[in-house]
This record gives C-alpha cells, structure tokens and sequence, in this order.
C-alpha cells in the first residue's frame, strides 16, 4: 500500500467519525450509531473508499493501542460506589459467564448454522457489552445512577475475560493449545499476569504523576502516561497475548484513584483522547463489513441474534439480580441493553484472517454473524436507550433544572459517595 493511499485511509476514515459526530450533536441521534452508519458509508459495504485490510499486520497494531486508550479511561472513569452496586456489577458477570456463554453456543450452531468449535469462538467474542458503545450512550441520555455505573462496570469487567477466552478457544480450535485444562491454565495465567501487571505499572504511573511537579498545560504528564500506557500493553501482548486488556483496565482503575490535586485536567484530556479513539475505530472496522458475508446468514442469523437481545440478556440479568435492591424499570434496562462494541468487532476481524489462513471451514461466517451482532444490537438498543429510559423515569434531571436544595446536596457529594438504588413499588 503507497504512503499515499494511506494517508487517504485515515483521512476518510477520521473525517467520516468527525462528520458522524457532528450529526450526532446536531439530531441528537446516538453517536455510536451514526458512527457505525459511517463506517458502512465508506467500507467494503458503500462506496468502498476504506479497506481495513490493507493496513496490514499494522491493523491489529494500531486497534490493539487504540483499544488500550479506551479501556485505561474506562478503569480511569470506573465509580462503583457502595457494596450493592459492587455486588450487582460482580453477580451479572458471573451470570453471564454461566448463562450466556452456553446459550450462545447453542445459538450461533443451532439458528445460525456455526460449527461448534466456530460457535463457541463466536459465543465467547460477543459475551461482554461494549464500555466504548456504552460510556457514550450512558452520557448522551443522561441516565440515572447507578445504573451507568453497572452497565459500564459489566463492560469493562466482561470484555477483557471475553477476549481471552475467545483466543484461548481459537488456540483450541487451530491446534496450538491441547485440552480443556490448557484453555483454563491460559486463561486464569492470562487473565492474572495481565491484572498483575496493570496493578504495578497503574501504582508506578500513581507515584510518578505524584512526583512531577504542577503543570499547568499537563502535557509531561499526559506524554508519561500514555507512554506508560503502551509500553505496558505491548510488553504484555508479546509475553501473554490478549493480557493487555485486563492490564489496561487494572492501570487505569489504580490510576484513577490516585491522590492529586492535579487529576481532574489530565483524567479529562485523556477522556477526550479515548473518545478520538473511538470516533477513528468504529468507523475503521464497520468498514469491514461485507454484505456478501451478512447475506448467506438470512433469518437464521437475526434470530440468533435476537434470541441473545431479548431471552439471553434478559434472563442473565433477572436471575443475578435477584435479592438485590433493583426495581422493575432498572431491572428491565439492564436486561435491554447490551451493545457489542469495538473490541468485539476488532477480536473479530483479526480471528477471522486466523481462520481464513488456517482453511477452517466458518471463518466468513463468524465474522459476518459478529458484525451482524454489533449492528442489531448498536442500531436496535442505540435507537431505543433513550426513549425507554425516558418512558421508565431513569433519566437524570437536566442540572440546571435542580432545585436550591438539590444543587446544594449534590455540591457536597463527591464523586466516590454512594448513590443510592431508586425502590420499586411496594418496596
């Protein structure tokens, strides 16, 4: 590929999510959305001006960075004030590991038409929701806490644990990992190391920013860290692939809670850092998307993935919640929202030139029924958080509306202060 029909690649692809954005703010549509929408204008799917695949081995390079930034906010940003969201956050993961991951299987072989060992490759690729689909749809319909607090904690606690264990599976499947006890020494050595290494590398970042002198324009502090930030997740993916993940997240979590003065400048920057990410991703990978991989999918393929939005999700989530101080209405849009984000479709695309090199029979498939994941549930659960949210009395008040004694009791509230769980009726 010629330098300068690279530097063509990026400037279509950053300009799309610019002028994506741009709508967003306009309509008020969902950004991710209109994100998504862009990719699919510019891709493989619409005027074919954006080839993902000609970046090369530097793709998986450049989204595994990228996606690194945006999981470090997400821990940098994570509040989980109070035992009972803690515990709801924790009760979902383990219910969905235990619920989804089989329904998936069953799923994706069953209605869609996946081998098994594709299936659960498949299964495991879509477990978690996605913090980067989340996060923004959380701030643009300004939901009452805590729910943004679970939806996002889920997101970042799930999506590491899915993407190893949809390589382990596909190390399984390729022959380079033997037996269902090397699938669970890898992900527990996996999932560990790369905690381990966040907690280390977050504290050292911690004491280092602690150190520095002020700086008003944050800029060493910044450069330090996101220096920090991808030295540690490209030492991990070369010692233990997909341990940059949780790394990026424990980092960010340890960062996030560290004692400065100066924290609230740098912690925005970056914020604003992972949502460039964002806005240059998903209209990167959307691109990849092949009408001709979607097709052969027909109504096998939706109602795989409808049978996840509207039976798995929800009954995951009753179940977890049960005993838990949560009402109907938090209840019901917990169980509804679901969005599959960039990780899933970049653990996708990657997975799938594995596949294709490799000649397992599905490789096409599992890619296109993953895409086809992300669009319903991006389009279908994008489109309706807010009118739902809306119509259930979940939105948050505008925050010049709040009353004098509101301001005043919101005012003495930090961010870490628990925020209490609204009680259903008869409750």
């Amino acid at each position: 590929m010629t330098p300068e029909r690279l530097g063509l690649l990026w400037g279509v692809t950053v300009f799309a999510g610019a002028g994506a954005r741009l709508l967003a703010a306009v309509s008020g549509l969902p950004g991710v959305v209109l994100l998504l929408l862009a990719g699919l204008l510019i891709g493989r799917s619409g005027l074919g001006l954006v080839e993902p695949l000609d970046l090369g081995q530097g793709l998986g390079t450049v989204v595994g960075l990228l996606v690194s930034l945006v999981l470090f906010d997400g821990g940098l940003n994570l509040r989980l004030p109070g035992e009972t969201i803690k515990a709801t956050v924790l009760r979902i993961s383990l219910i969905r590991l235990l619920v989804s991951l089989p329904a998936g299987l069953l799923a994706a072989h069953w209605l869609a038409g996946l081998g098994w060992s594709v299936a659960a490759v498949y299964s495991a690729i879509v477990l978690a929701t996605g913090p980067t689909v989340v996060t923004p749809l959380v701030q643009q319909i300004r939901l009452a806490p805590p729910l943004g607090d679970v939806l996002e904690a889920e997101g970042l606690v799930l999506e590491p644990v899915g993407a190893v264990l949809a390589l382990l599976l596909l190390e399984l499947l390729l022959g380079d990992l033997h037996g269902w006890r090397g699938l669970a020494i890898g992900l527990l050595s996996r999932l560990g190391g790369g905690v381990m290494i966040g907690l280390v590398c977050g504290g050292l970042l911690s004491e280092a920013l602690r150190r520095l002198k002020p700086d008003p324009s944050v800029g060493l502090r910044l450069q330090l860290t996101l220096g920090v930030l991808f030295l540690m997740f490209g030492t991990c993916e070369w010692l233990l692939p997909e341990s940059g993940l949780p790394a990026s997240v424990a980092a960010g979590v340890v960062v996030g809670r560290r004692p400065s003065t100066d924290a609230a400048q740098l912690d925005q920057l970056i914020r604003e850092l992972a949502r460039l990410a964002i806005t240059m991703l998903f209209p990167l990978l959307a691109a990849d998307v092949s009408w001709a991989e979607l097709s052969p999918l027909g109504w096998g393929g939706v109602s795989c993935v409808l049978v996840l939005m509207v039976l798995v999700r929800p009954a995951a989530v009753g179940v977890a919640t049960i005993g838990l101080p949560l009402d109907w209405r938090q209840r019901l849009f917990l169980g509804w929202l679901a969005p599959r984000g960039i990780v899933t479709a970049a653990v996708a695309s990657l997975f799938a030139i594995r596949l294709e090199q490799a000649g397992v029979l599905g490789a096409g498939r599992l890619q296109g029924l993953v895409f086809l994941t992300i669009l319903m549930t991006v389009g279908l659960q994008g489109l309706t958080a807010q009118p739902l949210a809306r119509w259930l009395g979940l939105i948050a008040p505008e925050p010049e509306d709040a009353g004098p004694a509101q301001a005043s009791a919101s005012g003495s509230t930090t961010a870490l202060d628990p925020l209490p769980i609204v009680p259903g009726p008869g409750q």
